[in-house]
């Protein structure tokens, strides 16, 4: 019986060679680029420079660009570790913009860990996280807002978030913003041509015109950052907290909502002592709720930890969902909770139950402080449709929006408003072209607020904090 292949560790091998495990771009890198654990077919990436001699070494030979080629690939001592395609991609032709092979194999993590092995002892060392795709973005094979559109292609919870991701990475974001920096540009050279000519008789463009062209890059602006807040909501969500009294139905509210039984709902109070978290899907813009402990006065340690959990999860909530008992409406006890919810929170006041009514629920009535009330039975699922619609009109999500949503994030938000309000002080400064030095700056900051979006201006810190939450394969 042949002895048992022991797995090196790669923490040990990587130790034992000395490897300084920094995002050098003269470096050849490996990673598993397939998901961890057991499959039909694995994959290491190599992405560098020369990569013959470490074809070569694995393989036997260099493949023919762009061409599978079923082979054997070996270890350091020339044993076969396992049979597979490989696949050559020559420089600038490939995902970095480098030289890239990968190697398809049997998808278990023992051939994956002996594989990516043999391409660290034959000169690799192991890639970062988003190497790969920071060195495309390096290499101008993708902008910034694409390569961050690759990982939220990945991390899509929804159909429609993966739409979304996918426009981004084709360049509709990144397009939108070239529109407005293009148009900015074209702008500063005529306002900066004003002040630096001065002293000729010369106008390089009016009063009346400079206010035209800033209008229409600001309605511009306006459109995508309506655009971009549509592609926020499908990338983060929105967190909802389900709050209330004991047994007025949060939990069966939250299975309602769920499709599934997420939640053990009985007859008892006190139930659910801990928050239970689940995603939804409407529309294709993913809901995170919460489901909490109830509120009342209670004698029992750990439903008091529970409903302190509950206080906590308001807190990072961005709508809350007060349930009541519709056959009791509000109480005391049910203003007392409203009463201590976080000034300015978006608010829904479901009134559950209804299928215990003996006679229809009075819409008429209304909490006066609640943002709207909804009469719902979680059991039945009636009233269900329109609490849906609520939330999404609450968030401002837009369905006709449609194929124009791109993905977009926090910081590009951020920049597209800080764009918006430089835009709007040139505006101002515009009038009477007195300030013409200032209405420049005006102009200057807010092409390079557009540009950090697409990475032409970003900071070291910014690109290692982007790469950084990539998958290492990526």
């Amino acid at each position: 019986m042949p002895d048992r292949i022991r797995l090196p560790s790669l923490s040990v091998f990587i130790r034992g060679v000395g490897i300084e495990l920094r995002m050098t771009r003269s470096d050849v890198i490996a990673a598993i680029a397939t998901p961890p654990g057991r499959g039909g077919i694995g994959v290491v990436r190599v992405s560098g420079r020369n990569l013959q001699s470490l074809a070569l070494k694995v393989i036997g030979f260099v493949p023919e660009p762009r061409r599978a080629s079923l082979t054997r690939f070996r270890d350091g001592n020339g044993r076969v570790i396992d049979q597979g395609i490989a696949l050559y991609f020559p420089a600038p032709q490939s995902y970095t913009g480098e030289e890239v092979l990968e190697l398809q194999g049997h998808g278990g993590p023992a051939v994956m860990n002996l594989l990516l092995v043999s391409c660290l002892s034959a000169g690799a060392r192991l890639a970062q996280p988003g190497e790969f795709t920071l060195r495309a973005f390096l290499n101008n094979k993708l902008d910034l807002a694409q390569a961050e559109s690759v990982a939220d292609l990945i991390d899509a919870s929804t159909e429609e978030a993966a739409r979304c991701a996918i426009r981004s990475l084709q360049g509709e974001f990144s397009n939108a913003i070239h529109v407005s920096v293009q148009a900015l540009t074209d702008l500063r050279m005529l306002v900066e041509a004003s002040f630096d000519f001065s002293e000729e008789e010369i106008e390089f463009i009016s009063g009346r015109e400079l206010e035209v062209r800033l209008e229409h890059i600001r309605h511009q602006l306006e459109q995508v950052l309506s655009s971009a807040r549509q592609g926020s909501l499908l990338r983060e969500g929105i967190w909802i907290a389900l709050v209330g009294q004991p047994n007025v139905g949060k939990s069966s509210l939250l299975n309602r909502l769920a499709g599934e039984e997420v939640a053990i709902v009985t007859e008892i109070p006190g139930t659910t002592r801990d928050v239970i978290r689940q995603v939804i899907e409407i529309e294709g813009v993913p809901l995170h709720l919460l489901d909490t402990a109830g509120l009342r006065e209670t004698e029992d340690a750990i439903e008091k930890m529970g409903m302190a959990r509950t206080r906590s999860t308001i807190d990072k909530a961005s709508i809350v969902l007060l349930l009541v008992d519709s056959r009791v409406g509000i109480t005391p006890e049910d203003r007392a909770i409203l009463a201590s919810l976080p000034p300015g929170l978006r608010l829904i006041v479901v009134h559950n139950k209804t299928d215990l009514l003996e006679s229809a629920p009075n819409s008429n009535i209304s909490t006066a402080t609640a943002t709207t009330d909804i009469w719902v039975s979680a059991k039945t699922g009636a009233g269900i449709g329109l609490l849906q619609q609520r939330l999404l009109e609450m968030i401002g999500w837009q369905p006709s929006a449609g194929e124009g949503v791109f993905m977009a994030r926090q910081r590009h938000l951020s920049a597209l408003t800080a764009a918006q309000t430089h835009l709007e002080a040139a505006c101002a400064l515009a009038n009477s072209m007195d300030q013409v030095e200032l209405l420049a700056e005006e102009l200057r900051l807010a092409q390079l607020a557009l540009s950090s979006i697409t990475g032409e201006f970003s900071a070291d810190d910014l690109l290692g904090k982007i790469f950084s939450s990539f998958c290492i394969g990526k």
